[in-house]
């Protein structure tokens, strides 16, 4: 039997924030927020029904204004469109890049680690993501997010 080999990347949550599949708030389809830090403004777009809107990513906290770097949906108050239950826990992803990297190391049965730093992606996910046994269904659930109809 082949051994499955997974070497970590040490990827950071941060690296898939920039553009999240979302539930579109006009007609429940998929859709698409994205930020640019740089210039402040987030978008939301649904391709379905062509719904669009855009935010500043500044904030205001004790009348101070200030820029916030978060992920996409957030702008919005968006609902991740790669969500699922398990076990009293949810698995999720902000996008396809993101499921694939979950993908790959739930479904490997080796694991490397490079140097870690106590703030990459994998070091703070759930326990359950970790577990053996939760790898089968774990890998059922990504293909079923995968699969779900625009």
């Amino acid at each position: 039997m082949e051994q499955k080999r997974f070497k970590d990347q040490n990827k950071r949550l941060t690296e898939f924030r920039k553009e999240v599949l979302v539930v579109c708030p006009a007609c429940r389809k998929q859709a698409v927020a994205s930020v640019d830090y740089e210039n402040e403004k987030s978008r939301l777009l649904c391709p379905s029904c062509g719904y669009n809107k855009e935010r500043t990513t500044e904030a205001r906290l004790f009348g101070i204004r200030s820029p916030v770097e978060v992920a996409a949906n957030l702008y919005f108050g968006a609902e991740l469109w790669l969500v699922h239950p398990f076990k009293g826990d949810v698995i999720w992803a902000y996008n396809y890049a993101h499921l694939d990297y979950l993908e790959s190391y739930i479904a490997a049965s080796l694991r490397e680690h490079k140097d870690r730093s106590h703030f990459t992606l994998l070091e703070k996910l759930p326990k359950f993501y970790h577990d053996a046994k939760n790898r089968t269904a774990l890998l059922k659930l990504i293909n079923k997010m995968r699969k779900r109809s625009l």
